[in-house]
């Protein structure tokens, strides 16, 4: 089964092929239009600035490819920066458009009594526990790195949530387009997990 890894020049595309290597998919890292559509499944990492990136996807077109995937049938996962481009916009350094493909906003978070990036281990609270995703699942921990947040328009949207001084969106899924806020491939035995259901979901597809 062939996992495009889209490379528009701001993922942690390594990382995320082995991973998927690992689980024994094959990882295809590619900025073409053809073999993304044509591949089983579809991972969008992301790491950086959320104008920045959106910038790098028009520029090379893979803003309307990413769109055209989420209308199809195969599963689409967006990973932490990744994530937040599937939403409407952000205002990470003033307000920019995302890919509009999920309804909802990035935002930064207030700040206050917990710091800002929040950085590290925590626990996932699932919001749909009967989900596929979280097929033979417990709620655990997972690696988060992030200074924005997003709030999705649609309650139905929300698999997961964490607590960080109020509940942030950690698992977002709508169809086949899917979205996690935290690092899956760096986040243990239930990151990977989490990551392997996702993958199954392509197999079920290609049936």
């Amino acid at each position: 089964m062939a996992i495009a890894i889209v490379d528009y020049g701001m993922g942690n595309l390594h990382s995320v092929s082995k991973a998927v290597e690992r689980l024994g998919y094959e990882p295809l890292v590619t900025g073409s239009r053809e073999e993304i559509l044509a591949a089983d499944g579809i991972i969008l990492p992301g790491v950086g600035a959320f104008g920045d990136a959106m910038e790098h996807l028009r520029e090379t077109g893979l803003d309307e490819v990413m769109k055209e995937a989420a209308t199809g049938t195969k599963p689409l996962l967006g990973i932490c920066l990744g994530m937040q481009l599937l939403f409407t916009d952000s205002e990470e350094h003033g307000r920019h458009e995302g890919l509009n493909i999920l309804p909802g906003s990035v935002v930064r978070f207030p700040g206050g009594d917990y710091k800002v990036p929040h950085m590290g281990w925590n626990r996932l609270q699932f919001k749909n526990p009967d989900h596929p995703l979280f097929a033979g699942l417990e709620e655990g921990h997972v690696y988060f790195v992030h200074s924005y947040h997003v709030l999705p328009e649609a309650e139905s949207h929300l698999l997961a949530v964490t607590d960080y001084g109020q509940d942030v969106t950690a698992i977002v899924g709508d169809g086949n387009v899917y979205g996690m806020q935290f690092h899956p491939e760096k986040s243990g035995e239930l990151g990977m997990s989490l990551l392997r259901n996702f993958l199954k979901l392509t197999d079920t597809e290609s049936k």
